[in-house]
């Protein structure tokens, strides 16, 4: 929620009470926030869900913290990002409201909010939250980043992109912006750029397998298959559990003529996802 570790850290008084503290281990066992977490796995604007992370003794920090200072909103800001990662959402946006009802100003509230509601399916009330954090900080490159992915969602891609640039334009760390951009680029056919865009992604988050598909894409668009095929791999190596991943790497093996690969990287992708329509169309045409 670009609200972590180093914001409290960076605060004037560097002198932290117990409670600080407590909030501050809490937070570093939380790992990755809800919006904005420049180290975060996967650049494109969901929330991982670890389930765990509701009973864990993370959530039980900072319930304590608050037990101990209720009037801090900053203990339900981190704390709603704990349910929101554990999928408790009804438990997060409580805290979310609450943060903002103690501190009407707490833009990165606002922007964390806003994510749920868009997971919950509330998608207006996600965009007038991303708008409020505007409002209230016109430099929140999060925020942008958020609700360009809501507008991308709705296909108002020039909108989408116009926030991905203004995010860009504040020098974000956050790879999302540049993951998502780039594939407002593909769809416009814009494959070189494309292609910088994922390059800078993978630069911000080169453990995320979702940029090496997004570039590899874009070099198959340029007839560049072994640099798609190298990105293709690299995006397995990461995480071998991507439908995506496996269709891509099949469908070079498609390209190259080499069917029984293909048959078996497309049979992959279809274990892991049954669903997932360029496996199934790819195994119906290799086979």
């Amino acid at each position: 929620m670009r609200y972590g570790v180093a914001d409290m850290t960076n605060r004037r008084d560097a002198r932290l009470g117990g409670h600080q503290i407590a909030m501050l281990a809490a937070m570093a066992a939380l790992g990755l926030a809800l919006s904005g977490c420049a180290t975060t796995s996967t650049p494109v604007d969901a929330i991982q869900l670890d389930s765990a992370q509701g009973t864990s003794e993370n959530i039980s920090s900072l319930t304590d913290v608050i037990r101990r200072n209720p009037s801090d909103p900053e203990g339900y800001n981190v704390r709603g990002a704990a349910y929101g990662r554990s999928g408790q959402f009804s438990n997060a946006l409580a805290d979310f409201d609450m943060a903002i009802k103690l501190k009407p100003g707490f833009y990165q509230a606002y922007a964390n909010r806003a994510l749920i509601q868009r997971n919950t399916g509330n998608v207006a009330e996600a965009a007038n939250d991303y708008n409020r954090a505007l409002q209230i900080n016109p430099r929140y490159d999060v925020a942008y980043i958020g609700r360009g992915n809501l507008y991308r969602q709705a296909g108002r891609i020039n909108e989408a992109a116009a926030d991905y640039d203004r995010a860009i334009d504040l020098d974000t760390t956050d790879p999302r912006a540049y993951h998502n951009r780039g594939l407002i680029f593909q769809l416009r056919g814009q494959h070189e750029k494309a292609i910088e865009d994922f390059s800078n992604s993978i630069s911000l988050a080169p453990n995320s397998p979702e940029p090496y598909n997004g570039r590899g894409i874009s070099y198959v668009a340029l007839n560049d298959d072994d640099n798609a095929f190298a990105d293709f791999n690299r995006a397995i190596d990461l995480n071998a559990k991507v439908a995506e991943s496996w269709a891509n790497q099949a469908l070079i093996y498609e390209r190259r003529g080499e069917k029984a690969k293909a048959i078996r990287s497309y049979s992959h992708a279809v274990q892991l996802d049954p669903k997932y329509k360029p496996a199934t169309d790819g195994l119906a045409r290799v086979r």
